[in-house]
């Protein structure tokens, strides 16, 4: 059988396939993920909104989609392209297909593509906006529309929480023994010692579960919650989320932090560090093609040590920028020397460019959380 859909690039390069899930026309940007596992959390993380993902690894949808495993209620992303689309997964946990959750959710899908082709073009010409459309539209007719269309930017409003919402840290039961990896012992979830304010700007799941697991009460609010708002709740931290899209696009949130530096200790993920920096007078750029997959290795200056991280994004802080800031560079990409953290010791204020709570992912960064616990406790210690 002939391919019934194509992908049009705005420079008329054309990769034909089949579709799954959604069938509409849709316009996105698209980007390539190298992670082999995961495409339930990548269908379901806000941080691809709008985004047509490439996925590097041939074989999707193998092992389904699990209750317990989404990012988010709602997934946002723009379109899944795949080589090998599996539609019956193998896997105890599976609840349902990827294509039956793509059609609930709107999402486009196109299997029997060149994913290596796709994704060398992509690494070479740079991210860019395609056309996801039938098997018989003109590629001269899409290339004009895709011209003409603009991108949406307003991502962090569409997919932030619209009233808060309150997580609280309880005594959990012990797990059995099989599932301890060998540990006698119950894991020591406790009651909540500290309260964390986390502004919502596309925040995954994983993150709140971070927390919890450390004690912490959380509080999420809106993307666009006041700073006298969040202080009104008394929090221990303030956490600034991943999300989507351009950080200059949410200067409210750019004010909101920079009025909280130096009140509470400050902690930020990729869309979050990216806004602590810009906070604190930094600039962004955008990059070629963006960082996204499982195995990118980032140097801790401050230890020396070398982390395999997770990443997500496709903008990153101007290294330049950072020398009229309070801010120091405390980790860099060993790939492209980007900067891949930033620290501003006196006012316990971090950001990782990079996600710690990836899952699944490396866990190598999962210490920056328990960073965050600490500078918690040291200011209760010295208030």
């Amino acid at each position: 059988m002939d391919p019934n859909r194509k992908i049009i690039l705005e420079d008329g390069t054309v990769f034909c396939g089949d579709g799954f899930g959604c069938l509409d026309d849709k316009i996105v940007e698209i980007v390539f993920n190298t992670s082999p596992v995961g495409y339930q959390e990548i269908l379901s993380d806000p941080s691809y909104t709008d985004q047509g993902v490439v996925m590097a690894y041939p074989l999707i949808g193998n092992y389904g989609m699990a209750d317990d495993d989404y990012e988010c209620k709602t997934p946002t992303i723009g379109a899944l392209i795949v080589r090998e689309y599996n539609d019956e997964p193998s896997n105890f946990r599976s609840k349902e297909t990827l294509e039956a959750v793509m059609k609930r959710y709107g999402v486009v899908g196109i299997s029997g593509v060149d994913t290596r082709r796709l994704v060398r073009h992509i690494r070479n010409v740079g991210s860019c906006k395609a056309l996801i459309t039938s098997a018989e539209m003109e590629i001269q007719v899409a290339v004009e529309k895709l011209k003409t269309t603009e991108l949406p930017r307003n991502a962090v409003s569409r997919v932030s929480r619209k009233a808060v919402e309150k997580y609280r840290c309880e005594k959990r039961r012990a797990l059995p023994a099989s599932d301890l990896c060998g540990r006698s012992k119950p894991l020591p979830y406790n009651y909540g010692k500290y309260h964390v304010v986390a502004i919502d700007c596309g925040m995954k799941e994983n993150i709140v579960r971070s927390l919890l697991k450390r004690q912490c009460d959380v509080t999420v609010v809106p993307w666009n919650t006041s700073a006298e708002t969040i202080m009104e709740m008394h929090p221990d931290g303030v956490f600034l989320s991943n999300g989507p899209g351009d950080p200059t696009d949410v200067p409210e949130v750019i004010d909101t932090v920079r009025q909280l530096i130096g009140t509470v200790p400050i902690f930020g993920i990729c869309l979050g560090h990216q806004i602590l920096s810009l906070a604190c007078g930094a600039k962004t750029y955008k990059l070629k093609f963006g960082h996204r997959g499982g195995n990118h290795p980032v140097k801790n200056l401050l230890t020396g040590k070398i982390e395999i991280t997770s990443q997500n994004h496709s903008y990153a802080v101007d290294a330049d920028s950072l020398e009229s800031t309070p801010l120091t560079v405390t980790h860099i990409n060993l790939l492209d020397n980007t900067v891949e953290g930033v620290q501003c010791e006196k006012d316990r204020a971090f950001g990782v460019q990079y996600h710690p709570e990836s899952a699944p992912g490396p866990q190598d960064s999962s210490y920056l959380f328990d960073r965050f616990i600490t500078l918690m406790k040291e200011a209760k210690d010295h208030a």
